[in-house]
């Protein structure tokens, strides 16, 4: 994202963020997968009660993996952001978000904080539909520009 690009009117909030059609075609492929696996393990006659408890268990293992691959989102209220990652939850406060960057070649948006850290937000990610994610990390952009300590924030 330019330095350049026009800057959006920010988005009315609550808004939530979330790379909807990565979540879609894993939940998808997860649902498939669990079904053609169990499947299988009801339909071959060879197996013992065990191995089929241990595809049904393979199953629900490789499912759960693409669910927690579909789980990060962002969720932007009055008082800050919330940041969903993959096994973290992060609560920020507008104040404490400094700059959003999503540059070229970026696999998803990082937020700059005022501890000096970058914060990873893999709930707007340009892999599927990168329009999208362009879209929604302006609007992340202008929402912490307005309400926070960034250019034109406080």
């Amino acid at each position: 994202m330019s330095e350049s690009a026009a800057h959006p009117a920010p988005p009315a909030l609550p808004v939530t963020f979330r790379p909807t059609r990565t979540r879609a075609v894993l939940l998808g492929v997860g649902l498939a997968m669990f079904a053609t696996i169990t499947a299988i393990a009801v339909l071959l006659e060879n197996l013992s009660t065990g191995e089929r408890i241990s595809f049904v268990f393979t199953a629900v293992l490789l499912t759960s993996v693409l669910v927690l691959l579909s789980r990060p989102k962002v969720v932007a209220d009055e008082a800050g952001v919330t940041v969903v990652n993959l096994t973290t939850t992060r609560r920020l406060e507008w104040a404490q978000i400094l700059r959003v960057n999503l540059r070229p070649g970026d696999p998803w948006v990082f937020l700059d904080l005022s501890d000096g850290t970058s914060l990873p937000v893999l709930g707007i990610q340009p892999g599927i539909a990168k329009a999208r994610a362009i879209g929604d990390a302006r609007a992340l952009r202008a929402l912490a520009e307005t309400r926070g300590t960034g250019p034109d924030g406080h």
